[in-house]
């Protein structure tokens, strides 16, 4: 009965992402929401995306989160779960992840909002961001923590745990944060986080299934079937982009689902893609920085043609579309490995 509550939820979730684009995006163009390309980008970025609405990402917000809350009313109604007693833990998990993505997801409302009206690509400032972010994240833990959910310990790959204590609020923090960034990052070119993040949404809807945590399947699933929605107006060309409004709310959903299932260590392994997009950032900024100094000049040197990686590749003369199926597949391998270790530690 899960399972299949949960199915019919992501067909809904899909439905509802996908028509609502009929009504959005005209509404978007009326009202001249279109994204602002930045010139450092790649150079046909701004002849061939500049004005395209942004913004869309409130149509799979919404439908994960009505479909999501519509599963667990089923749930409730039929006594398939006990959200008084033994599942109340598992209900308050899948909760908050889903009031943690939201709350993301209206943060990055107001950053795109701020771009659209300034007609610019300068939403809310670098600090800005970090203070609500950190913010929803200490949100995120005291609820979890004030509901007797104060699990510190890390299991890892055979039988091995490794018990954080204090420091895995902090810690986990930065990881989460790093994470939401990450995912931000990696909505650069037409497609590419909607596909990212249906592989990894339907690795976790396998590792919750494994765990019987029904209301991380269901916020999975739901994730995944707005993602595909989305992706019927998303894929190359884009007829609407999902904005900060939907890249910061899917990184929300993706941590949720890590640290919910309390499998952090299987969420690192899945969320491979987003991590090294933000790493290439990373290294590329280093690189610079060092090689500026060493070599004295007024620029240093770049490790990639630009950066997040996915434009190193754009540059490279890579299709959108072969970068969606490449980084999709990279995503799905490794998802499968996580799965493989999931097997391997809960299921005897």
């Amino acid at each position: 009965m899960h399972i299949w509550t949960s199915v019919f939820a992501a067909i809904a979730a899909f439905l509802m992402t996908w028509l609502a684009g009929f009504w959005l995006i005209p509404l978007l163009h009326r009202l001249k929401y279109g994204q602002t390309i930045l010139d450092i980008g790649p150079k046909w970025h701004k002849a061939k995306k500049e004005g395209t609405p942004t913004m869309g990402g409130i149509t799979f917000i919404i439908a994960v989160f009505v479909c999501f809350i519509a599963g667990i009313v089923i749930f409730s109604a039929t006594g398939k779960a006990d959200f008084a007693g033994s599942d109340k833990a598992e209900l308050i998990r899948s909760m908050s992840g889903m009031i943690m993505a939201v709350m993301f997801g209206f943060m990055g409302f107001l950053d795109d909002f701020i771009k659209v009206k300034k007609k610019h690509n300068e939403g809310l400032t670098p600090l800005q961001k970090i203070i609500f972010q950190v913010m929803i994240i200490a949100a995120y833990f005291a609820t979890l923590y004030i509901s007797g959910l104060r699990r510190t310990t890390i299991l890892l790959p055979g039988g091995f745990q490794w018990d954080m204590g204090l420091f895995y609020y902090p810690i986990m923090g930065i990881g989460i944060l790093y994470l939401v960034n990450a995912v931000n990052l990696t909505d650069g070119i037409d497609g590419l986080c909607s596909s990212v993040t249906v592989i990894y949404t339907a690795v976790f809807a396998s590792i919750s299934g494994m765990l019987g945590m029904f209301g991380q399947t269901l916020l999975a699933l739901c994730t995944a079937g707005g993602c595909i929605g989305f992706l019927m107006w998303n894929f190359p060309p884009a007829k609407v982009f999902m904005g900060d409004t939907g890249s910061m709310f899917l990184g929300g959903v993706v941590c949720a689902l890590g640290v919910g299932c309390g499998v952090e260590f299987l969420m690192v392994i899945a969320a491979v893609v987003y991590i090294l997009e933000a790493l290439s950032v990373v290294i590329q900024s280093t690189v610079f920085k060092i090689t500026k100094r060493i070599y004295h000049t007024k620029e240093g040197k770049r490790l990639f043609k630009m950066t997040p990686i996915h434009h190193h590749f754009e540059m490279s003369k890579w299709s959108e579309l072969k970068i969606d199926t490449v980084f999709s597949a990279v995503g799905a391998l490794f998802g499968v490995l996580a799965v493989v270790l999931a097997y391997g530690m809960f299921v005897k």
